[in-house]
């Protein structure tokens, strides 16, 4: 039964936002992104809480819930032009509301599909239409970790889309892991790639070597104009690449740091088209996130 609960998170997380393959029940985390030459910085804190819903005892049919909050406070010092107005961009709120529903097709193959509502704003006047996005999904999995093979492997592909301004069209998902040694595994896709060695034969202790992207997107309720051009969101792109450590306290409760330096760095604001307006920050620069969860 623990497993295919694993299963059913694993699909209904798989193309939710930046953290591919999670099997998180609950997370607590924070960010933190000191800019290379700049005086700005960002962080982060997320919490994340997914239920399952067995809907019958054989779990071939599982409903999940989800929920999850951000709040991001951007410290902005170097200067900027007129027409930027900090106090637009200081805090920005991300709520996100989802279900899930995963249905076993055979013995190895099963099937979902994902819808939810996501406000991502910096709220400085209630809600407005703009700070809504809607988020549908599908996807299937093959797992073949239980499987009598000696070397375990999923493979994840699916569709995901969103209502993100000047993004009209569903992003692909392809994700392939493998475990090729007792101690050591590997994962191929976005949002992460990664290899993972285990210091010790009860897994208690964790390094891996990993290239990840992060991002964050919200709608400026009060728009910015800047040089002429009108700036209706804010939003950051990092692909990053660097070493994480994981220790687990017990076999599901663990914590996490990651330490990387960022490959591709794109801090803006823009408009509802996706053109940029004005860069804040695009030198690349190093990053860091640690938090707890509890996992299956």
């Amino acid at each position: 039964m623990i497993n295919r609960l694993i299963i059913s998170l694993i699909v209904l997380a798989a193309v939710t936002s930046v953290q591919a393959q999670s099997t998180d029940i609950a997370r607590v985390e924070y960010m933190y992104v000191p800019f290379s030459n700049s005086q700005n910085n960002v962080g982060r804190f997320r919490a994340l809480l997914q239920v399952p819903i067995p809907l019958d005892k054989e779990l071939d049919k599982i409903l999940v819930a989800g929920f999850e909050y951000r709040n991001t406070n951007v410290d902005i010092n170097d200067p900027v032009p007129a027409g930027f107005n900090l106090l637009e961009v200081g805090t920005l709120q991300q709520i996100d509301g989802y279900l899930g529903y995963t249905w076993k097709f055979n013995e190895n193959w099963r099937f979902g599909v994902k819808a939810g509502a996501r406000i991502s704003s910096n709220l400085q006047d209630g809600l407005v239409s703009d700070d809504w996005i809607y988020t549908a999904s599908v996807y299937v999995i093959n797992d073949m970790k239980d499987a009598s093979t000696t070397k375990p492997y999923r493979w994840i592909f699916g569709l995901d889309y969103s209502t993100t301004p000047g993004r009209n069209y569903p992003l692909p998902l392809i994700n392939y892991y493998r475990e090729f040694h007792p101690n050591w595994t590997y994962t191929l896709g976005v949002p992460k790639t990664n290899v993972r060695h285990y210091l010790n034969d009860d897994h208690k202790d964790a390094l891996q070597a990993f290239v990840s992207l992060d991002n964050f997107f919200a709608n400026i309720q009060n728009n910015m104009v800047i040089d002429g051009r009108t700036a209706e969101n804010i939003s950051m792109t990092i692909v990053m690449g660097g070493l994480g450590y994981e220790h687990f306290f017990t076999k599901h409760l663990l914590y996490y740091a990651y330490a990387t330096h960022s490959i591709s760095n794109d801090f803006r604001l823009r408009n509802n088209e996706r053109d940029d307006i004005y860069t804040i920050n695009s030198d690349n620069t190093f990053y860091f996130r640690s938090g707890v969860k509890f996992k299956f």
